[in-house]
């Protein structure tokens, strides 16, 4: 089994190679090229799913070296209950995108179908690595990738934004990452220069070198993994979507920055590190659920308003790993494994739903052409099995029970509310925060997918096109609800996912796992609360059934249908058969009351009421935006630099075929120069 772990990344790259030379070879037996890519994507990504199940209910697999790499660290790729974790999530998803985009990008040019598998193929090696060195080159690969991928879109791809700007943001936040991490490797390598996971779990980091590690790869995998304030990249690149591999960004890269994260801060940062190790990731994680969700119920394109509550998400599962880190400090061993257990669910069911309802964002834009919500609606008629998905997939992101969002929230609410036992009284404090601000974050989160569904599927139309929008076909409708029945699988079974998950969870909190899982119910202890999803949802059916047959008895005659209500407004003109679209609740209309009493505040937000120009009889229209970013505060230099690097990368435009395989093996050449070049005795420089 050691012998697979290269096969998928091998495969991928086979895959990657095949799309740059699409344009001279022709695909065999008449396929086109880009379903010949895609569907290997699709069938390496269910390989990888098969690999992950199997590594977590064997233990894991040995680590097996590559004749790559320095004398002093050749790469090595292994799996451990950790990384299978993640690789399940990372097969999970690349089936469904792949599935996808076999229907809706099966006559994609080249030049789009080269960064597709390298990004699959740099997500699982970082994830297959064995090392902070193959996983750093993994994850640049990824940083590489998905710049590649935006700088491919092409420019009708955008609403609101250009693929070009969402490339030059993407690439800044990817170097700045490079940068935090690439240190904080070197500095937990040590004079020995020992890069293995094992040498680094057996020398963890203290002192000053474990604030140093602490400062780095918080903000450099919180960067990736959308965290606040490092977030400026999601809400840019989904505007400029072009396929269903940009659902694997915020679905799937943002998780992996998340495994990244929980690698060298919990795994290889030790057991022994203070009580205040977790506290930064606390605070990071509470302020990314509030703002994200927050932002998510004020967004008008569905591609920004789901990126911004991954960002809420993402910050869910931070929350969870810092708790856990502290709680494990405070040797609160059980507690520690609960939130560890409820991060490692979430980042599992945030990962899949995510991806799902940008997939059907994406398929939302192809039917009715816009991602606006103020030029959707009533799409539950012409796309019905679509609208069932997304229901599932929002009511899993709104965590409702019993789907997959409800379980990692609920015991993350649970293990905040036990951390009381931690004497600190600021640590006490700080728990009760981000115990009101958890709780404020799914509130605001089940608001935005509320009104993200409502105003997309519900309703009259509000366009013209929305009229003749169509039902998926059905390779599409086959990987939508794959991922929905998923949302729900998931939700019904999380006992049964946390025993098998128990070797991340004792990896995380250096606790055997979570010992009150049982195949039908969870439960934080043996004398507190159980949640049973499954009794649960036996229970709501039959509720529900009863009032279906409560209905029918008291209204015996079948339903009629009439004209809408239009809330007092006079009949629309001729011109607008399915009505007047000013006569329904607007995108604007839902956000603005919650902007008015939370965004002011807590989500930098610009607006007013600008008076008409002069001889305009017209009324004054509101205005309402984020600010972007405090430019005005970064330092000259800072700011000459910055546009000095996008306009380098704007003159690189979109790689190529051949560009595009010369920058991912370059990557590889340059690291290996620099670590070549380190002065023996030096932090992650070969030993003397």
């Amino acid at each position: 089994m050691t012998a697979a772990l290269v096969l998928p990344p091998c495969l991928l790259l086979l895959l990657a190679a095949a799309g740059a030379l699409a344009g001279r070879w022709p695909a065999p037996a008449g396929l086109p090229m880009a379903r010949l890519v895609h569907g290997g994507c699709a069938a390496v990504s269910a390989g990888l799913a098969l690999l992950a199940v199997l590594a977590l209910a064997q233990g894991g697999v040995a680590a097996a070296l590559l004749p790559l790499g320095p004398p002093w660290a050749p790469l090595s790729l292994g799996l451990d209950a950790l990384s299978a974790w993640f690789l399940l999530l990372l097969g999970l998803a690349g089936l469904a995108a792949g599935l996808f985009a076999w229907e809706r990008e099966g006559a994609a040019p080249p030049r789009r179908l080269l960064p597709c598998p390298l990004l699959l193929a740099a997500m699982a090696l970082t994830l297959l690595a064995a090392d902070a060195f193959t996983l750093l080159l993994g994850f640049g690969l990824m940083s590489v990738a998905a710049w590649a991928l935006l700088a491919a879109a092409p420019p009708e791809a955008g609403e609101g934004a250009e693929a070009g700007a969402a490339a030059r943001h993407y690439l800044g936040f990817a170097l700045f990452a490079a940068a935090c991490l690439v240190p904080a490797a070197g500095l937990m390598g040590g004079p020995a220069g020992d890069l293995s996971f094992a040498g680094l779990r057996n020398a963890p980091p203290q002192g000053w070198v474990a604030v140093a590690v602490l400062a780095l790869v918080l903000p450099g995998a919180g960067a990736m993994a959308g965290l606040v304030p490092l977030h400026g990249w999601l809400p840019l690149v989904q505007p400029a979507a072009a396929g269903p591999a940009f659902a694997l960004l915020p679905g799937v890269a943002a998780p992996v920055a998340l495994y990244v994260m929980a690698r060298l801060l919990l795994d290889l940062g030790g057991l022994g590190q203070p009580l205040w190790w977790g506290a930064p990731l606390m605070v990071a994680g509470a302020a990314s659920a509030v703002l994200g969700a927050l932002r998510a119920g004020q967004e008008r394109d569905t591609g920004v308003l789901l990126a911004c509550s991954a960002i809420g998400h993402a910050g869910l599962v931070t929350l969870a790993l810092g708790l856990a880190a502290t709680l494990r400090a405070a040797d609160l061993g059980p507690l520690a494994a609960l939130a560890a257990a409820a991060a490692l669910l979430h980042a599992l069911a945030h990962g899949l739903f995510t991806t799902l309802l940008l997939l059907v964002a994406g398929e939302v834009r192809h039917a009715a052409g816009s991602r606006h919500l103020d030029r959707l609606g009533a799409l539950v008629h012409a796309m019905p099995v679509v609208a069932l998905c997304a229901l599932l997939g929002a009511a899993a992101a709104a965590a409702l029970p019993p789907l997959s969002g409800f379980a990692g929230g609920w015991l993350l609410l649970q293990a905040l509310l036990g951390a009381w036992r931690v004497g600190e009284l600021g640590f006490q404090l700080l728990v009760a925060a981000c115990t009101a601000l958890a709780a404020l974050s799914l509130a605001l989160g089940a608001a935005a997918m509320l009104r993200f569904w409502g105003l997309a599927f519900l309703g009259r139309p509000r366009g013209p096109r929305t009229l003749g929008a169509q039902e998926a076909p059905p390779v599409v409708r086959a990987a939508l609800m794959g991922l929905a029945g998923l949302a729900v699988l998931l939700g019904l079974l999380p006992g049964p996912l946390l025993m098998l998950g128990s070797g991340a969870i004792a990896a995380l909190s250096g606790h055997p796992g979570l010992a009150e899982a049982a195949p039908l119910s969870v439960s934080p202890s043996l004398r507190g609360s159980d949640y049973a999803p499954l009794p649960l949802a036996v229970l709501l059916g039959l509720l529900g059934a009863g009032l279906v047959a409560l209905r029918h008895r008291l209204s015996p005659l079948p339903s009629r249908r009439g004209p809408a209500w239009d809330g007092g407004f006079q009949a629309p003109p001729p011109h607008l058969p399915f009505g007047d679209p000013a006569t329904q609740p607007s995108a604007d209309g839902f956000a603005r009351p919650l902007r008015r009493m939370l965004a002011d505040m807590l989500g930098g937000t610009r607006g007013g009421h600008p008076p008409p120009p002069p001889h305009d009889t017209g009324p004054a229209r509101p205005e309402d935006g984020f600010r972007g970013p405090p430019r005005g505060r970064v330092p000259g230099f800072l700011a000459t630099l910055w546009e000095r690097l996008a306009a380098a990368a704007e003159r690189l435009g979109g790689p190529g075929p051949r560009q595009g395989l010369v920058l991912g093996f370059g990557t590889l050449a340059l690291l290996l120069l620099l670590l070549a070049l380190l002065p023996e005795g030096m932090p992650g420089g070969p030993a003397p």
